[in-house]
């Protein structure tokens, strides 16, 4: 698949495809039915750019707001005064971080599907520089010198450090899994570094990895370039924006706390997820982490933080919650220093630091704040809008709608209804909650349908599923409208039911989620040595003896066709003692380098450990027959897949 497949939220479904799609669903598609979006736009063969604005950064002058489109792939420059456009810069494919050059006179900008960065002249608002980097480059940053850029790359999991008058890279840091945003502390010498995934477990334990989860900060002395620390996040798995106080004392991070090893089975008790702040610096000591939730309110996958210049109030953006939480920091740091480690499951603390939740557009993403502190500006990803903050009355007092389709299209209000948690239980969760950026979190799960304490799963990719039914581990669903309608809204949801006009279209964007590009393969298509020879052991029909392989036990037969899916169940002899049965859905073999911990429950931390620590009677392939250099050569061909 070409690496610049072009991925817009927008595209818009041609009415032929709709109807046809919406036929196969079997959904009655209601005409007047309200959703909370705007009425859909007619259909047509017309495809509809959005701007999908994620991130915002002031120039130095605070003359110019820069916004970072990832729909259209595009930096937007307006006037602050006016807010008129000034110029639209075309960047890379799915732009995903931004930030200025301590000078302020380059934006730096992450292409995360080019594996690229951007650098923007922002006298001239020219592309002047296009360096290659990691795989998928997310957060960027200069150390205060200008002598070095850093770059956190979400699937190679490092942080690439470049010469920053050049781009050429100077070394990598190691980071953890997901590494993808990063902050600068107030006075410059340190970088701090979130994850979006989980670390994966150093042991293996008896629940099969079900441990407790854990992510970190990784802390990069910016002169040197050498990782000094890691902070521990025990318990967190996700890990988004930094924010620091300009005295430097105060660090906050923006996470989600997962409640994976017990049965999800109890949104009526917070049950789920934990949407919490991770606080840390010499105000606090030791880091504390404080829940951003109450009964019955719970500000869903926390995003972006800023933190008011006088250090009085902290705001954070709750994608799926759709508002902004306003916290007073003394009430704040008085409460974390009387309830050092983890409040998180304590849902009666944040009316103790909580002023306000204020309402704003579809999935809240970054902000930036005035240089006065007046102002906080939010990018609504899902609205295409930007709305203006006042901070003394904590009323929005401007929506800014960027240029762009008006109304809103199949895709568009599909994609609205994946990332909202407005449809469970309390607003507790959403889909997005657990395919982080619509894709996996790297946890595994005890779903409620199979049993408390039965059928463990791990959480599958949803890139590219189109075709690939039946879903679940077992082939329980038949179909995504079975998946994502029904079963979700009766053991996820445990409230409202989609409508069909909704439903369907969350099934169309599902089906329409693309593959990102695969790392792993050759630029040009060819395929390495090793690829080369692995496939060979992919394909064959004899073992290394000359002794025929039964064809239901050839990798060929069962992971068949362009997705490496025969849509068909099999024992494959890795039933543990908590399994309702043998029988597992074959998964496709997407991407399959990227969704560690494989097997249906979690339990190989590794491609290796599938066969070298589950396969011991060569139920799962032929594989015992084969030498470490072997089985590596056909990881390498699955890495491709």
């Amino acid at each position: 698949m070409s690496r610049r497949l072009q991925r817009r939220a927008s595209l818009v479904i041609a009415g032929g495809l709709l109807a046809a799609v919406v036929a196969m669903l079997g959904i009655a598609v209601r005409c007047g039915t309200e959703v909370k979006a705007a009425t859909h736009k007619p259909l047509s063969q017309e495809v509809l750019t959005y701007a999908s604005p994620l991130e915002m950064a002031f120039s130095l002058d605070g003359g110019r707001l820069f916004v970072l489109c990832q729909g259209s792939d595009q930096v937007r420059v307006l006037n602050s005064a006016t807010w008129a456009v000034i110029k639209n810069v075309a960047v890379g494919h799915v732009p995903r971080g931004m930030s200025l050059s301590r000078d302020g006179r380059r934006l730096l900008v992450t292409n995360t599907w080019d594996d690229t960065v951007s650098v923007i002249d922002t006298r001239t608002l020219a592309v002047t520089a296009t360096w290659v980097v990691g795989a998928e480059p997310s957060g960027v940053a200069e150390d205060r010198a200008g002598k070095q850029v850093f770059v956190a790359n979400r699937i190679s999991n490092d942080v690439a450090v470049l010469d920053a008058a050049t781009g050429a890279e100077v070394k990598r840091l190691a980071a953890g899994r997901g590494a993808s945003y990063i902050a600068t502390s107030a006075d410059g010498a340190r970088l701090y570094v979130t994850h979006v995934y989980p670390n994966p477990p150093r042991e293996s334990t008896e629940m099969g990895n079900r441990s407790v989860p854990q992510s970190e900060i990784t802390v990069i002395d910016a002169s040197r370039a050498t990782v000094t620390d890691r902070i521990r996040l025990k318990s967190v798995a996700h890990g988004f924006h930094v924010a620091f106080s300009h005295d430097g004392r105060l660090g906050v991070v923006a996470q989600l706390h997962p409640k994976n090893l017990v049965p999800l089975a109890h949104l009526e008790h917070s049950g789920a997820f934990a949407d919490t702040l991770m606080l840390f610096g010499a105000d606090v000591g030791e880091p504390v982490e404080v829940p951003l939730d109450e009964l019955e309110r719970y500000a869903t996958r926390p995003f972006g933080v800023a933190i008011a210049p006088d250090k009085s109030r902290i705001y954070v953006t709750s994608g799926g919650a759709e508002f902004v939480t306003v916290i007073d920091v003394p009430r704040l740091l008085q409460f974390a220093r009387a309830h050092p480690g983890s409040s998180a499951r304590d849902l009666s603390a944040s009316a103790k630091y909580v002023i306000t939740r204020i309402a704003v557009g579809h999935d809240p993403r970054g902000m930036v704040m005035t240089r006065d502190g007046s102002r906080v500006l939010v990018a609504n990803r899902l609205d295409d809008s930007i709305s203006v903050v006042d901070t003394r009355t904590n009323l929005v007092i401007r929506t800014l709608h960027l240029d762009g389709p008006t109304g809103i299209t199949v895709l568009r209000n599909g994609e609205q209804a994946f990332y909202t948690s407005r449809y469970s239980f309390q607003g507790q969760i959403g889909c997005a909650s657990c395919h982080i950026d619509s894709t996996f979190d790297g946890l595994t799960w005890d779903l409620e349908p199979d049993g408390f304490g039965r059928d463990i799963v791990d959480n599958r990719l949803l890139e590219d599923i189109r075709d690939t039914e039946p879903y679940k581990w077992n082939g329980g669903n038949p179909n995504l409208p079975m998946e994502c309608g029904p079963r979700t809204e009766k053991y996820f949801w445990r409230s409202e039911n989609y409508d069909d006009l909704t439903l369907t279209d969350l099934v169309v964007y599902v089906r329409h989620l693309p593959l990102r590009p695969n790392r792993w393969r050759q630029a040009d298509g060819s395929v390495t040595p090793a690829q080369e020879r692995g496939k060979a052991l992919f394909d064959r029909t004899t073992d290394k003896f000359g002794k025929p392989i039964a064809e239901a036990n050839r990798c060929a037969y069962c992971h068949s066709g362009p997705k490496g899916t025969s849509q068909r169940s099999f024992d494959v002899g890795t039933k543990k003692p908590t399994d309702n049965g043998g029988l597992l859905d074959t998964p496709q073999l997407i991407n399959v380098g990227l969704t560690a911990p494989y097997l249906h429950d979690g339990s190989a931390k590794t491609l290796e450990e599938i066969w070298t620590v589950f396969n011991p009677e060569d139920k799962h392939g032929r594989t015992n027959d084969l030498t470490k250099d072997e089985l590596n050569d056909l990881i390498e061909y699955l890495r491709t897949r």
